[in-house]
């Protein structure tokens, strides 16, 4: 059987301004806010390291020094809990950071779209196939996503990419898979067309995220030029790349929360919160007060 490279490294773009959340990102980055006690990229993060991952790049902008800070040990607070016997708050705080080294900050100096940002990471992989992690889409699941495409990958190589499906009035949304052949849950992609109207989509299997991607997909993304939106689009490297390299797409099955809208986002705070035991009964009481 042939095997290949365990993937080592994800890439998190979060260099976004978080428009739609504004004016609370005005100051604070839109990967920052909490679902119930831990922000949004915690959870990308905890994605990755139930992967398998041990290196992790930020691609950030502006504004967004409160990310790195996170993902830092805060010696007073922690020198505080830790007199004051607070062991599970102390626990909370630090016990999840990885080594250190393990953990990069590139800046996105434009806001030239997804391909761009991951373009930035460049030098930080080498030859090494990685992920790609989009903090905004929160995917909850029986077995971790990540987890079971990295699997997939060291069995069958190539490019791997998460989709799942889409009410076919929303393909404007996302990038949308054209399938080549289809076998329960993977997908054999044959090209993919970035945000289609309806009537011209080839399918409603939309790209979602995460994504493994081949090294080669640098040169690609260097000499791409800006297509829909005026941005660089993975999506079109990717097409390129899909001539020369296989690529596959894994259908997520669980419930996924799209916290890059304030709606969504609302959503996922419920659901976690539902999912708590010190939690459960009081969100319980609270919506059967909203509910008429």
């Amino acid at each position: 059987m042939t095997s290949y490279r365990p993937i080592k490294t994800a890439v998190f773009p979060v260099a976004g301004l978080g428009t739609r959340f504004l004016p609370a990102t005005k100051a604070i980055p839109k990967e920052m806010l909490t679902i119930v006690d831990k922000p949004l990229i915690h959870y990308a993060f905890e994605q990755a390291q139930e992967a398998g991952i041990e290196n992790f790049i930020f691609i950030t902008g502006r504004n967004k020094e409160t990310i790195s800070n996170y993902f830092d040990h805060a010696f007073e607070l922690q020198s505080t809990l830790e007199e004051k016997g607070k062991n599970a708050l102390l626990s909370a705080t630090k016990d999840w950071l990885p080594p250190a080294g393990n953990i990069a900050y590139v800046r996105q100096q434009e806001p030239l779209g997804l391909g761009h940002a991951i373009n930035c990471a460049r030098n930080f992989i080498g030859d090494n196939a990685f992920a790609v992690i989009l903090p905004d889409e929160m995917m909850v699941s029986e077995k971790p996503f990540l987890k079971t495409m990295v699997e997939f990958y060291h069995a069958n190589g190539g490019n791997v990419l998460g989709v799942a499906d889409c009410a076919p009035e929303d393909t404007d949304k996302y990038g949308i898979v054209d399938v080549q052949s289809e076998d329960g849950d993977v997908i054999q992609v044959k090209s993919m067309v970035e945000k289609p109207a309806p009537a011209d989509a080839p399918s409603n299997i939309s790209i979602t995220g995460p994504y493994i991607l081949q090294p080669e997909i640098f040169d690609l993304l260097s000499k791409s030029q800006k297509g829909k939106g005026g941005e660089i689009q993975l999506t079109d490297s990717i097409n390129t790349m899909i001539q020369t390299t296989k690529t596959s797409g894994i259908r997520f099955v669980g419930k996924r929360y799209d916290c890059g809208s304030p709606s969504g986002f609302l959503q996922a705070n419920i659901a976690c919160a539902l999912k708590r035991d010190d939690m459960k009964h009081d969100i319980e009481r609270m919506l059967k007060e909203f509910i008429v």
